[in-house]
């Protein structure tokens, strides 16, 4: 069997190197340069060119959006207009670990389901750290059958993986789950606006609420990793969660479900991107600099006192 992994990038490369350690893979990747030296690092095929796609059995897919899935599924701009779909045989595998539109994935299930092609929308989250150590939670959307032939793939890549629906279903979770990230993210940080206002260090009410009934991924980690450090480096772009958080609205825009609380955080992280676009633990940047305050503990705030003073 023949793995082709399209997509290396903050989150993919890593990826590919946990499923290269198992499973014997093909490289491609829109940045030759990166293509090279994934190729060369990992000891595996690069495909520079998806038109000279020979005999491939499943194409995993990391990559940045729907359009991008599209394109390289359908041949949008290819000679021909023939995609990857058009390409594999009876019994093929197409796993899409991308966070796409969960309508997209649907129509394309159903044209890969008409050539008896398995699809598998398999989106993650955890981050690249995550990406790194092979711990990744992964959320597979699909028939059954398609995840049951998925999962040999999946499990280099998973801390955990969960079955959520029928296809598109993967998808959906994902963006329901960032716009929850977001949400913890943004009313994280007006409690700590509140507390600093008080006279607590961001830095001790982030442990009382770890310790507490109002703690979250986004207080356990984040918030002690990448934002009362000052840094916010947390390697999640902030533009890919607007992506997401997009997504999730539309679907409760369809479904007809009022997004109160949610809906407002999501308005905030659409604001905040605006003006920090690189990484999306910005928001509570954006957050505590309305509130006239600073997130960052007492020591990270000293230690940069002391290296101005010297």
């Amino acid at each position: 069997m023949t793995t082709l992994f399209v997509g290396l990038g903050r989150m993919g490369l890593p990826m590919a190197r946990r499923y290269a350690a198992v499973h014997d893979v093909t490289l491609h990747d829109a940045d030759a340069a990166a293509l090279r030296r994934a190729a060369v690092e990992l000891g595996a095929t690069a495909l520079k060119d998806l038109t000279d796609l020979a005999q491939i059995d499943v194409v995993i897919l990391m990559v940045p959006s729907s359009r991008v899935v599209e394109a390289i599924l359908e041949g949008a701009g290819s000679p021909g207009g023939t995609g990857l779909l058009g390409r594999l045989e009876p019994g093929g595998l197409v796993i899409d670990m991308s966070s796409s539109e969960p309508d997209s994935t649907q129509r394309l299930a159903a044209a890969a389901a008409e050539r008896g092609v398995g699809y598998v929308d398999a989106p993650v989250s955890g981050g690249v750290a995550k990406a790194v150590s092979g711990e990744l939670s992964i959320m597979v959307g699909g028939a059954g059958a398609d995840v049951d032939r998925a999962m040999t793939h999946l499990q280099p890549m998973a801390g955990a993986i969960t079955r959520v629906g029928p296809s598109g279903a993967g998808h959906a979770a994902k963006a329901l789950n960032n716009l929850l990230s977001a949400t913890n993210i943004a009313a994280a940080a007006e409690v700590l606006a509140v507390a600093g206002r008080f006279g607590i260090d961001p830095a001790v009410m982030i442990d009382v609420v770890n310790a507490s009934t109002g703690r979250s991924q986004a207080s356990e980690v984040k918030y002690p990793r990448h934002i009362l450090t000052g840094t916010y480096d947390s390697g999640f772009a902030f533009d890919l969660m607007v992506k997401d958080i997009g997504i999730a609205t539309a679907l409760a825009q369809t479904h007809e479900v009022p997004l109160e609380v949610t809906g407002a955080a999501a308005h905030t992280a659409r604001e905040a991107a605006a003006h920090h676009p690189e990484d999306h633990t910005e928001l509570a940047r954006y957050v505590a600099a309305r509130a006239g305050t600073d997130l960052r503990s007492r020591s990270e705030r000293r230690t940069d006192t002391d290296t101005e003073d010297a």
